[in-house]
């Protein structure tokens, strides 16, 4: 039997079992008969990064329903050193498309600059923000529609997000504290090395940039609508409630005590 189908009849022998193999079985099975490490086969080597990562059906929903549905979810960035950085997402911006002012595909106008904007839905967008600083947005249902991501609660690699941060901040400051990190969409692009380098690639397939399921399901009470920041002068959108975020989580870049006070009135306390 040729050596590949052989490989592929193992798996599905070991797949159909419903007990967990032991450990040294599943080294067997990755071993090759030319003393090859596992990690060269293609074979395991997905079955393995993708067991738990959010897969193209996650992306594919409508713009405010994906922005809500990011919060609590897992950034996982690995370096090329094979570091991995972990975030959990606690506010996003939804931008809805060609009706919407504020956004970069505004008028359905498609450039070289968004066209990642109008791609399929787990798309990023990577831009540059004052000629120095990047913006990453994951593209949704909706033509030209995409969320930004704006702030990451660290969770894993928290000294490698330093060493990012420090080298991109240049100038001798003071360490930055862990809430510090990613509270805002161009310091988590800082932490996690993210850069142009990244426009355009696909969320469900990049072997450096992947989304992880987070653990607790989210009630309503416990996410805050309000509007997005530095939106300026774009009528009525800059009043939409289009800037969600995890409510009560220190890692939120900027937090709407109006609209909190407001939810609290009305009896949406996070216990409730």
């Amino acid at each position: 039997m040729p050596r590949k189908r052989k490989l592929l009849a193992q798996l599905s022998a070991l797949q159909s079992n419903t007990s967990f193999p032991p450990l040294d079985a599943l080294e067997n099975l990755n071993a090759t008969p030319d003393g090859d490490s596992p990690k060269n086969s293609k074979y395991f080597v997905a079955e393995k990064r993708n067991s738990s990562q959010l897969e193209a059906d996650f992306f594919n929903q409508p713009c405010i329903s994906l922005a809500k549905s990011f919060l609590g979810q897992i950034l996982v960035r690995k370096l090329p050193d094979g570091r991995e950085l972990w975030g959990r997402i606690v506010e996003t911006e939804a931008y809805l498309g060609g009706e919407d002012e504020a956004s970069h595909s505004k008028g359905g106008k498609q450039t070289l600059r968004n066209a990642a904007m109008f791609m399929k839905p787990g798309t990023l967008y990577v831009y540059q923000i004052y000629g120095m600083y990047f913006c990453i947005n994951v593209s949704s249902q909706g033509e030209g529609a995409a969320v930004l991501l704006r702030s990451l609660e660290p969770l894993q690699g928290l000294e490698a997000m330093r060493e990012l941060r420090s080298t991109a901040r240049k100038a001798a400051l003071k360490p930055l504290k862990d809430w510090q990190l990613c509270n805002g969409p161009s310091k988590l692009c800082q932490a996690f090395g993210i850069d142009k380098a990244f426009d355009q690639r696909d969320l469900t397939q990049d072997a450096a940039i992947w989304m992880m399921p987070g653990q607790d399901l989210l009630g309503e009470h416990e996410v805050v609508a309000t509007t997005r920041i530095g939106i300026g002068n774009r009528g009525e959108w800059a009043q939409k409630p289009l800037r969600f975020y995890l409510r009560g989580n220190r890692f939120v870049s900027v937090i709407d005590k109006k609209t909190e006070r407001e939810m609290a009135a009305m009896g949406h306390s996070p216990c409730s």
